[in-house]
């Protein structure tokens, strides 16, 4: 049976027409849906920055490549290249990838798609790994040169690299903090000695100008945001700077009490190329066909004794042997001893010993707190560490981990040599996300009389 259906308001063309509109709306409507889904999706999924989430990981490390001792800094469009080690303890190999995540200067996660920040592929499978050799201890070593040209972060900002398992970026075992910049700002900066008294001794004050040049700052208050770090630490970075004069395309930030950091002392060393040569800073060893355990010196309060200068590398550390050819896949690892000793051997009353450093992510894994043992009145704690030497410090905090200090360990001197790292962020108006406009890395003793920097 045929049935003809006549609209007596439209004729054929003009129905398909209407059909096509509609189809359109239809398809745009969801794309938008899809859109906001994924960026939904994109901070629904913000993840913890330096973080490890898989006890199995160890010795992550992402710095320039080549240069151990460096922060992940790659400038937009260029032809830099970081590296990315870690290792994972056992000698089955898994299918890892990573992806980068876009976040604001305050380390919120930017109100952006991936496809508004990644041009390419939204994700990278590691595929250079090597299971450990002549070591005791059993892993496999990844390794991945940032960024793929496949996946390149085409927006300056603040990025997670996040690694993940078997494609699915819910199951992230470790996330990294990398910079990516294009310079649109020049700073000029100098560390001076504190005219307060009551910072003279301890402090030390970053006095700096920042000149935007062409940029279009209508509201430099609310679109320039400044972070400083010291020594690339983020658990005491100082932010939300004001600046104290605007003249033209210049913003100088010179107030007396304002980007004030501790000094701090020079950090604490520990030597592990060697398991075998035991190092100054090795009490005993105990060796085994499956394992070594070694026992660091007890550590005891700094804050009185007279500040020394010497050479250390700023908080961080670096894999290197001393009977091996590489230590990447040929280190081994050993559960090390940390004790400190508190005066009195009395612990401190309302407050939290942390042992912080590269080693345990400034204060971040659980083994970085320090605990009390009553019977050898000292504070106690153990890692899991690959050869390699390392610095470390001691810090206080409060009982809700906050406020850390070296007040009542290390003590704090206006003559530590230290790292300043600057950066600058811009948004502009209208725009979703912060831009990383401005870097430059400043050392405390540059300029400074018979320093030799």
């Amino acid at each position: 049976m045929y049935i003809e259906i006549v609209c007596p308001l439209f004729n054929i063309a003009q129905n398909m027409q209407l059909y096509h509109l509609i189809s359109d709306l239809f398809y745009m409507k969801h794309a938008i849906l899809i859109l906001i889904g994924f960026s939904l999706c994109s901070l629904s999924q913000a993840q913890i920055p330096d973080h490890i989430y898989s006890p199995a990981i160890k010795t992550v490390k992402l710095a320039l490549y080549g240069n151990q001792l460096s922060y992940p800094v790659w400038k937009l469009n260029s032809a830099d290249r970081l590296q990315l080690d870690f290792d994972e303890t056992g000698s089955a190999v898994r299918n890892y990838s990573y992806t980068f995540q876009l976040y604001n200067a305050d380390w919120s996660p930017a109100m952006l798609s991936q496809f508004d920040y990644i041009s390419g592929f939204s994700q990278v499978r590691i595929s250079n790994y090597r299971v450990s050799s002549v070591a005791f201890t059993k892993y496999v070593h990844y390794q991945a040169i940032l960024p793929d040209r496949n996946c390149l972060p085409t927006r300056s900002g603040n990025y997670l690299v996040k690694v993940f398992l078997d494609g699915d970026t819910s199951k992230t075992v470790f996330t990294r903090r990398l910079l990516v910049i294009d310079s649109k700002a020049e700073i000029a900066a100098q560390v001076l000695q504190p005219f307060n008294g009551q910072y003279f001794r301890t402090h030390q004050k970053i006095q700096l100008s920042v000149n935007t040049k062409s940029l279009n700052l209508m509201n430099p208050m609310q679109q320039v945001h400044l972070c400083i770090l010291q020594n690339y630490r983020w658990d005491n970075y100082l932010h939300d700077i004001r600046p104290t004069f605007i003249r033209q395309n210049t913003l100088e930030y010179n107030a007396e009490n304002d980007c004030l950091f501790p000094g701090g002392r020079e950090w604490r060393w520990l030597d592990l190329r060697s398991f075998r040569f035991q190092s100054d800073r090795v009490e005993k060893a105990d060796y085994s066909n499956q394992a070594t355990t070694i026992w660091a010196k007890p550590d005891v309060d700094r804050s009185q004794q007279r500040f020394v200068f010497y050479r250390d590398i700023n908080g961080l550390f670096y894999n290197e042997v001393t009977e091996s050819i590489n230590p990447l896949w040929q280190a081994d690892y050993a559960t090390v001893l940390f004790r400190y000793v508190p005066p009195g051997n009395r612990p401190y009353a309302n407050k939290d010993l942390y042992l912080i450093g590269e080693l345990t992510n400034y204060g971040d894994l659980d083994s970085a707190k320090m605990h009390f043992n009553e019977q050898s009145g000292m504070y106690e704690t153990s890692l899991f560490l690959k050869q390699g030497y390392y610095n470390y410090d001691y810090v206080t905090t409060n009982k809700d981990r906050t406020s850390p200090s070296f007040e009542l360990t290390e003590g704090n001197f206006w003559d530590t040599e230290n790292n300043y790292t600057i950066l600058v962020y811009y948004r502009p108006l209208g725009g979703r996300a912060d831009e990383l406009i401005g870097y430059t890395l400043l050392n405390s003793l540059t300029g400074r009389p018979d320093s030799g920097f």
